[in-house]
């Protein structure tokens, strides 16, 4: 079956970084774009970061740019967000997710998404 796993979230300290991954299965993986979103307590999701089957093109929202990367490993069938000068406010918990699109809010009826991966950001 198709399965997406997070994992590479953690505590850190503000200023800080961390690289998650979604290791991906079951599906052609090399076939999709995928896709990065974060729900913080009490707040709905997010979009933050998506990228293209080949990796040619990325979006991100504005308020990670320039601190957060997206890439992918299509050979491993893996995504990746590096999260540079992390924030309080980035503590959220992070998706991976495929068959969404970014141009609509996000919602989990939409596309396939992982169990997600806790991110804390504090001193």
């Amino acid at each position: 079956q198709v399965q997406l796993v997070e994992s590479g979230g953690g505590l850190v300290q503000p200023g800080g970084s961390l690289r998650l991954s979604c290791v991906t299965s079951g599906f052609a993986f090399d076939k999709y774009a995928m896709s990065w979103a974060r729900q913080a307590p009490g707040k709905g999701l997010e979009w933050v970061a998506a990228i293209t089957t080949d990796g040619a093109i990325t979006w991100y929202a504005d308020s990670v740019k320039g601190r957060f990367t997206i890439s992918r490993d299509n050979v491993k069938n893996t995504a990746y967000l590096q999260m540079d000068n992390l924030k309080p406010e980035d503590a959220a918990l992070y998706f991976c997710a495929k068959d969404i699109d970014i141009a609509r809010p996000p919602t989990k009826t939409d596309g396939t998404w992982g169990q997600g991966t806790q991110v804390t950001v504090s001193s």
